[in-house]
């Protein structure tokens, strides 16, 4: 197991190229299960995650070639069962559930695994998929879903901290091949939730209002390949942009969608940033002193959750007093003494961390407790005074597609050792 060491007082300077979106991608490749054509997925990340999504579309009965970020997927989905093995180390591989019962009208998917960030129920995805007309047991840890033919239905998706983007999804494939029209109400708005409706569309499924909350499946009998370009990964973007801050750098962000970022991009310029937009790209050139802000995570198009622990580390070093709420994930908060170990004056009072901004904290080992975690880590110690060693970098290879090489590029000096 390796751990990641960041030399400090960096300063980031040059261009950095933004990958395709992980979130949107790992369903997109559970999509394919709905069709026994081939199918074509470019900018798709080379990650801990996609390779297991990939591993589990094999088990599936799937063949699957992934060279130089395209996946090429063909034959036929001839098997329902999803092994713990896999699903347990994942979570958004519980999004094969849909598409298996959509297309085998029987699915048993291992309950998943993946980021510990307190209660992530699948409570939501079993609801949407039991409103459809399925039989659905929990045995051994495992889901098992049944059902002669599903039925459009309108249904309320929403949950006790609002939408699931996952659920959303598994879901809107589940409906595809369904009988008559569903309307999810309630549904989430992200751009990867988008970005998979498109994904369905292209294979010949009749869907309307996606991007909004209230979405409209007509079902269809089949679907047929597709030929698709996953979207630029938005909380990459956001991550490389705190990047330039933290660090008073000057960067080139290239393949961004600036419209996914409104809300990050809202409050850094009420910060003091000044950030450049231009098409697909965003510049950072930041020179002077940012103003402390408050933010609340809120689902899309509010701020969102996977970025709060890289605001928090740019607050840190903000002078002043920030409060950050976090909504979606109340215990969402495991980063905060990891960087109380750096040196950082952060209080967590509930969901609220109210952060006091110092000049500068101190190089020091830490433990990344998950993907968003170790991110907001590594920011920290690209302008801590000395070396930070993060441990349990798996979790940033989960989401982060060469982000070390990406880092080196800018002028960081970050190396690998062995735990």
């Amino acid at each position: 197991m390796d751990k990641l060491l960041i030399k400090g007082n960096a300063r980031l300077k040059g261009e950095v190229t933004i990958s395709g979106s992980k979130n949107s991608a790992l369903p997109i490749l559970a999509a394919s299960l709905l069709t026994d054509e081939p199918c074509v997925f470019r900018s798709v990340p080379y990650l801990r995650d996609t390779n297991t999504m990939i591993r589990i579309l094999r088990s599936l009965g799937k063949d699957v070639e992934f060279d130089k970020g395209v996946v090429r997927i063909s034959g036929s989905t001839s098997n329902y069962i999803a092994d713990y093995k896999l699903v347990s180390t994942m979570r958004a591989s519980f999004c094969v559930l849909g598409p298996l019962l959509g297309k085998l009208k029987k699915a048993k998917v291992s309950l998943p695994g993946g980021c510990i960030i307190g209660v992530r129920p699948v409570d939501l995805h079993i609801k949407g998929i039991k409103a459809l007309g399925s039989r659905i047991a929990i045995d051994g840890g495992y889901v098992l879903a049944e059902a002669r033919h599903l039925k459009g239905v309108h249904m309320y998706l929403g949950g006790e901290y609002g939408s699931s983007v996952l659920a959303t999804g598994n879901v809107m494939m589940a409906t595809c091949l369904a009988r008559g029209k569903t309307i999810i109400e309630a549904a989430a708005c992200e751009p990867e939730v988008w970005d998979l409706a498109e994904v369905l569309i292209g294979m010949g499924a009749k869907i309307r209002g996606h991007g909004t909350p209230v979405i409209e499946i007509d079902g269809v009998k089949s679907l047929h390949g597709v030929d698709h370009t996953v979207i630029p990964d938005r909380i990459e973007a956001g991550t490389f942009i705190i990047a330039g801050l933290i660090t008073q750098g000057d960067i080139l962000i290239k393949n961004v969608n600036p419209r996914h970022l409104g809300a990050l991009i809202d409050k850094l310029k009420d910060a003091g940033a000044t950030l450049q937009i231009a098409g697909n790209t965003i510049r950072v050139n930041m020179k002077k002193q940012l103003r402390p802000i408050n933010i609340t995570t809120l689902p899309y198009p509010g701020f969102p959750t996977d970025m709060q622990a890289q605001m928090m580390a740019l607050m840190a070093v903000t002078p002043g007093i920030s409060v950050i709420t976090e909504k979606i994930y109340p215990d969402r908060f495991m980063h905060v003494a990891e960087l109380n170990r750096m040196g950082a004056h952060i209080q967590r009072e509930g969901p609220h961390a109210i952060v006091e901004g110092i000049k500068q904290l101190s190089g020091a080992p830490v433990m990344a407790s998950d993907l968003r975690a170790s991110a907001c880590l590594v920011l920290a110690g690209l302008v801590a005074r000395g070396n930070t060693a993060v441990s349990r970098i798996y979790h940033l290879e989960r989401g982060y597609e060469n982000i070390d090489k990406k880092l080196e590029t800018l002028g960081a000096v970050v190396w690998r050792e062995k735990e």
